[in-house]
Formats: structure tokens, C-alpha cells, sequence
């Protein structure tokens, strides 16, 4: 008789590999598998379990995952949320095992993966390259697909889709079956040159609802101008809009970065047409959340960020004003 096993999606709104190939792997031993994102028990889940697992994305989430922990001290936690330098993959043994298991996330028709793992870059706020070190290949697209009757809608997870050594071969492998691709951890538009910028413009891109033309790229710190932009130069050239790029803002990661350097990358990015997206560094900081609020729901279209900031917003009705302050 197989396992009682327990695997809890802590946070993240996509559906998380890890998990997916846990229920698999644990599936295929013949074992009962009950997934949930709670991080309590619910009334109609075992009360007794084999094995626990919690996957955890953000640092920030911690009070959910010290409530886990309190709740399954004997639960094997990993991911980049977690104090662990293992994944819970590296756990098992079983890191080079790709197959996943879609049936926790009914609703998700797509198809997600990675075809590369590691990065040519080393940011310091970055756990990517400590965790996956250089660029190597891992999967092809044809294998990530599910296959009929699911779309041909791949989700890459890369880090760094051209770093890999064989990027020639996955775009063919694209172009070839007619895939559409969300580059949903975004390219390095550092590293952009024109034999990869031409390879973009033969790439259905598309955002991550497959709906509309979209590169997501990052821009974190305003040292990074000139090169950032002979990135955007360069897709330009090739015949790639500015428009159709969403640029990940770091804010919050430098203790002197001041207002005055937040805005001019802000206001520079919407000259230019691309769209902003901050990504707080400390997500406790309430007024880089009040500004994120601001830039991701485009309230800076009609909204001046003085009047936004110090709560002087007659656009809005008292009631709005208040549920825009307690989020």
C-alpha cells in the first residue's frame, strides 16, 4: 500500500513545477497525493500523512510558512521562499525527472516549463545563479507541450532563454511547430544583440494570457541606463516596438536609491512607451506599494502621483479611496 503524502502550494499564482512533479513522482510509486495551498488542515483532508511537502516562492510570505511549519514540523520545505539550499526535487533525487502533473490546476489549458536553467549574469539580488549556476539546456519544447487537445501555449520559466548553447534549435523548434511563447520570466535585454533580436521578431510572443504582443525584460538599478537602452535600440532596429515590452522596476534594493532615481527610470520607460512594472525588494514598505499600485493599475495615466500618494484623489469616492488604502 502506497503513501499518504501531502503537497502544499504555498504561494505563486501559476502552477508550480516543483509541485507538479512531486504529484507525478509520487503518483507513479502509487501513492495518494492530496494537494491544497493551505497551510492549515481543512475538515475533509487526512489527518495523518507519510510525507509533507510545501513549496515556497517569496521571502515575504514567511508568516504563511512558519503557519505551515507549526502545523507540519515534519514537513520538507523548498524553493527560493525557504531557508533551504536544496530544492525539494534535490531531496528526493529526482531533479533530472521532468515529467509533471497538470490535474491540481484544472483550470490552467497551457503548457509551462523551462528549456534552460542558469543564468550568464550574476545580480546580487538575485538567487538564480547560486541556485542553478551556468546555463546549461534542460527540455525541448515539444516535450514541455502537452499535446492535443491542449493549445500550443508554452509558458517558459527561463531565466535566461538565449544564455543556454543551443537557443538556435529551440527557436526552430518554435517557428517550426507554431508555438506561441510567454518569455514570462523575462529576456536580457543587457545581453540583446542582433542575431537574438532578430530571432525575436520570427517568435509569436505573447503575454502570459496569451492575448496580446508582449516581452517582459527588467531595468533594475539606473547604472544600467545606457546599456538597458542599446537594449531597446536594438529591438527597435529589428522592428520590435517599445510598446510591446513590460520592464520589471527594481525598487527598494538600494537603501539610497532616492524618489528623484525612482522616477527618472519611470518616466524614461513611459517616454519611450514600454510599461513599467516595480518589483519591491521589500515588500513591507508601504509606500513602494502604494506607488506599485499606482504604475501596475495605470492610475499614473490620470491620477497625478502627489495627489495619488498623499490620499488628495477626488476621482475617487470615499469608499473607493478607503479599499485603495487598506490593500
Amino acid at each position: 500500500m502506497g503513501a499518504t503524502v501531502r503537497i502544499t502550494q504555498l504561494d505563486g499564482k501559476l502552477p508550480n513545477l516543483a509541485v507538479m512533479k512531486l504529484c507525478h513522482w509520487h503518483k507513479k510509486q502509487g501513492d495518494t497525493v492530496h494537494f491544497t495551498r493551505t497551510a492549515v488542515p481543512d475538515l475533509f483532508e487526512p489527518k495523518d500523512y507519510d510525507k509533507v511537502y510545501g513549496a515556497t516562492i517569496f521571502k515575504f510570505n514567511n508568516k504563511k510558512t512558519d503557519l505551515f511549519k507549526q502545523n507540519y514540523p515534519q514537513a520538507v520545505i523548498g524553493g527560493t521562499g525557504s531557508d533551504n539550499t536544496y530544492t525539494i526535487e534535490e531531496h528526493l533525487k529526482i531533479s533530472d525527472y521532468e515529467y509533471y502533473d497538470y490535474s491540481s490546476y484544472p483550470e490552467f489549458k497551457n503548457s509551462i516549463g523551462f528549456t534552460q536553467r542558469g543564468c550568464r549574469l550574476k545580480c546580487k539580488f538575485c538567487v538564480v545563479p547560486t541556485k542553478e549556476g551556468k546555463n546549461r539546456h534542460l527540455n525541448s519544447i515539444n516535450n514541455i507541450w502537452r499535446g492535443e487537445p491542449y493549445p500550443k501555449n508554452i509558458l517558459l520559466l527561463d531565466n535566461d532563454f538565449f544564455g543556454q548553447p543551443n537557443w538556435q534549435k529551440v527557436c526552430d523548434e518554435i517557428i517550426e511547430g507554431k508555438f506561441k511563447i510567454c518569455f514570462s520570466q523575462g529576456i536580457n535585454i543587457r545581453l540583446i544583440n542582433n542575431e537574438t533580436a532578430e530571432a525575436l521578431t520570427r517568435i509569436p510572443y505573447y503575454d502570459d494570457s496569451f492575448k496580446q504582443r508582449r516581452l517582459y525584460t527588467a531595468w533594475d538599478n539606473i547604472g544600467d541606463e545606457k546599456i538597458f537602452f542599446q537594449g531597446v535600440e536594438t529591438l527597435q532596429h529589428h522592428g520590435i516596438p517599445a510598446k510591446h515590452l513590460m520592464v520589471y522596476m527594481l525598487i527598494g534594493y538600494n537603501p539610497k536609491e532616492t524618489w528623484d532615481e525612482i522616477f527618472y527610470r519611470f518616466n524614461k520607460m513611459v517616454q519611450y512607451g514600454i510599461s513599467p512594472y516595480p518589483m519591491i525588494y521589500d515588500n513591507s514598505n508601504k509606500e513602494l506599494k502604494r506607488f506599485q499600485r499606482w504604475v501596475i493599475r495605470r492610475y499614473y495615466e490620470y491620477i497625478p502621483w502627489n495627489m495619488y500618494s498623499t490620499k488628495k484623489r477626488p476621482f475617487f469616492s470615499q469608499r473607493q479611496l478607503q479599499l485603495e488604502l487598506d490593500e
